[in-house]
């Protein structure tokens, strides 16, 4: 078929199926006064496979000869076999993308990092009692881990749908990518699953380990209770979870796996506790972007109270003593790290911390610029797991 555009300037769109004659192919003309939508939808069609070509009306009468007709003219043809896309296949295309987004991958990152990284420091720990058998064991834990932290984001968006079409309109439950119906479905499915895999794995006390984690996750988003609306509840529950329970939790799944007691190591301990202070900055910087939505809904926060600015400088502030403790540890116990990476690494990230700091500043505090300063915040801290299985 071909699609002309009248008057001025027209839009031509074309397919050509291998199984039809040239002769059966026809030509309509559409009048130029059609609006956008028409445009817009034509468009669509050429990412579908159908071709799409621009031309000047006035150089294309029937007096212009073929060639320079083809001159105006921009066409990409493809067949329309492959112009036809698959309903179901764009569905589940779409379904997909918004549980990825559901999920909140920034978060995924660290919880996966996290977990690799104190395994890793265990069984470099103990060299000697490593097992292949063990890597299912250790998979099926970050399975675990990963629902875990999929229901704790969930369950926040379900519950923050009013606040996240201010604040972050992209997720998918506030953008209505994925319904409140399919949200409750995915948040119980990754309860029931974490569940599941722990309490068959790895025995009672990481059991519960893992449903104080969910029970501090609910109760955080949920109402009555929605901890979420008090800063200094808000940001015990998120440095609890994020830091001590994860830290402590997989740390000890993996030393029982090897068939070994519990016991702190040095930089175990060092890690537990820098990753609590550093979740509790993560947990105070995460309003900074969302102050105009928790203004909105009257949700109190230390941004909202004390200011952006104020906020931005206290969490860097908190993590400058996290790095200055770095040091500082690999100082006066070398027995137990290494000085060589661990020093210059740590001044390193702080150094890169205070940059981003000054360019918050310089930028006035824009929103652009505050998600650009929480983005570099995590990725800090996944530098600092990184790094962790090697000091």
């Amino acid at each position: 078929m071909d699609l002309s555009l009248s008057h001025s300037y027209s839009l031509g769109i074309s397919a050509i199926n291998p199984h039809c004659k040239a002769s059966s192919c026809l030509s309509k003309a559409i009048p130029s006064k059609l609006n956008c939508k028409l445009f817009d939808s034509s468009l669509k069609c050429f990412k579908n496979g159908v071709s799409v070509g621009f031309y000047n009306h006035k150089s294309c009468s029937k007096h212009v000869p073929t060639r320079q007709f083809k001159r105006n003219s921009i066409w990409a043809c493809s067949q329309v076999g492959a112009a036809g896309s698959n309903p179901m296949l764009n569905k589940s295309s779409t379904f997909k993308d918004a549980c990825w987004r559901f999920l909140r991958p920034h978060t995924i990152r660290g919880t996966a990092l996290g977990s690799v990284a104190l395994v890793a420091r265990a069984l470099i720990e103990n060299s000697n009692l490593i097992k292949w058998s063990l890597l299912l064991k250790a998979f099926s834990g970050l399975i675990a881990l990963i629902c875990g932290n999929g229901y704790i984001v969930g369950i926040n968006q379900i519950y923050d749908i009013g606040i996240d079409k201010v604040n972050k309109p992209y997720l998918p439950v506030a953008a209505g990518d994925l319904s409140v119906q399919s949200a409750w479905f995915l948040v119980i499915f990754f309860a029931a699953t974490g569940l599941l895999i722990v309490g068959y794995n790895f025995g009672p006390f990481i059991t519960y380990l893992y449903s104080l984690g969910l029970f501090l996750g609910t109760i955080y988003s949920v109402p009555p209770f929605r901890m979420k609306r008090f800063p200094v509840a808000a940001f015990l529950i998120i440095a609890t979870v994020r830091g001590f329970l994860l830290n402590f939790g997989v740390y000890y799944a993996t030393r029982t796996a090897l068939g070994l007691p519990f016991q702190w190591s040095a930089p175990v301990a060092f890690i537990t506790t820098f990753v609590t202070l550093f979740a509790l900055v993560i947990a105070i910087t995460k309003d900074l972007p969302d102050v105009e939505g928790d203004r909105k809904f009257q949700i109190s926060t230390l941004a909202t109270k004390l200011g952006v600015r104020n906020i931005a400088f206290l969490g860097s502030g908190l993590l400058l003593v996290n790095y200055v403790a770095a040091v500082l540890a690999a100082v006066y116990m070398p027995q137990a790290f290494r000085r060589s990476l661990m020093i210059p690494a740590h001044i390193f990230l702080a150094l890169c911390l205070i940059f981003q700091a000054w360019l918050l500043e310089q930028a006035n505090y824009t929103k652009e610029a505050i998600s650009g300063f929480y983005s570099f915040i995590w990725n800090l801290f996944y530098a600092e797991y990184a790094i962790f299985p090697f000091v």
